[in-house]
């Protein structure tokens, strides 16, 4: 048996949507909970059992299909957020299951890109791709003409004095399939690609190597903010679900100056200080009446997704 975790995948927009010799690009940070767990091991035949089990054992059997084995495999995803949350659950599903199948049949060789491109994930953005294998905070480079996944540009350590504040809506889904799709074509003359590249360049960068809390989270909220701009004729506004909008109001009038919406939501992120952070959790659930959303403190994940146990065939 083999058991990888890895987390999720705050995804804080994308640089470029029009047409030009590179689209897409974006930035992001792996977070460490909520987590992706997942177990195989070889059995008679496939089988699959827990969250998000039939879409596990879609990518496993992509993954056998191919690396050209003949194996079958019982897989359990031990852990999972919900799907289309905004968390990049379906590339990290993906790569885990990839990753413990690889590891029981002697191929822990493959690296994150590889795993991606026999699961087939990666049509667009990167950022989960280099999250599994790196972690920490992320910027990538969109995908030209001949490019397969989009190369990453920069990776830096998150600090392990900030936290993030994370409130997930239940009930709700972002854009997906064929859905998103056409919200991409209907969008690719969007675009607002300068002022997005120096807000990461010029902000968010600088401000996490000098530790700057507070203008990385200006930088970063303005980021945010200008790509809902873009998408929001399609997701009818700024972020695409009033609840969601609502929560990231409440955070800034409470003086938190990094928040917004991850990927097409109804994920929201804040990132705080540690005690900004416990002041914020109980206060946040009672003010906005929280019960029917998961609200958590959490931390970046700095590293790449983890072998908890590695088996082999012959085990």
């Amino acid at each position: 048996m083999s058991v990888i975790q890895t987390g999720s995948r705050l995804h804080f927009g994308l640089l470029r949507l029009d047409e030009g010799p590179r689209r897409f690009g974006g930035v992001g940070l792996m977070i460490d909970e909520p987590a992706v767990r997942v177990s195989a091991r070889l059995a008679p035949r496939w089988s699959a059992q827990g969250l998000c089990a039939e879409r596990a054992l879609g990518f496993a059997r992509q993954w056998c299909q191919a690396v050209g084995s003949a194996e079958t495999f019982h897989v359990e995803v031990e852990a999972c957020p919900a799907e289309h949350a905004g968390l990049g659950t379906g590339t990290q599903l993906g790569l885990a299951t990839a990753r413990a199948l690889a590891e029981i049949g002697g191929a822990a060789g493959h690296d994150a890109l590889d795993l991606a491109r026999h699961v087939g994930r990666g049509a667009r953005s990167a950022l989960g791709i280099h999250g599994f294998a790196h972690g920490g905070f992320l910027v990538e480079g969109g995908k030209g003409a001949k490019t397969e996944v989009a190369p990453l540009l920069a990776r830096v350590e998150f600090p392990e004095d900030w936290r993030v504040l994370l409130v997930l809506p239940h009930g709700l889904q972002g854009a997906h399939g064929a859905s998103e799709a056409a919200a991409f074509d209907a969008l690719a003359g969007a675009a607002q690609t300068d002022a997005l590249c120096r807000l990461v360049l010029l902000g968010m960068l600088p401000a996490l190597h000098e530790h700057d809390l507070a203008s990385f989270g200006d930088a970063l909220h303005e980021f945010n903010r200008r790509v809902g701009e873009i998408f929001a004729p399609i997701q009818g506004g700024i972020y695409a679900h009033p609840r969601s909008a609502e929560i990231i109001h409440w955070l800034r009038r409470h003086g938190v100056p990094g928040v917004g919406q991850s990927s097409w939501g109804p994920a929201v992120f804040a990132i705080v200080d540690p005690d900004q952070g416990k002041r914020l959790l109980p206060a946040i659930q009672r003010e906005l009446r929280l019960a029917a959303a998961e609200v958590r403190l959490t931390r970046a994940m700095n590293r790449g997704a983890t072998v908890v146990r590695s088996g082999c065939a012959s085990s």
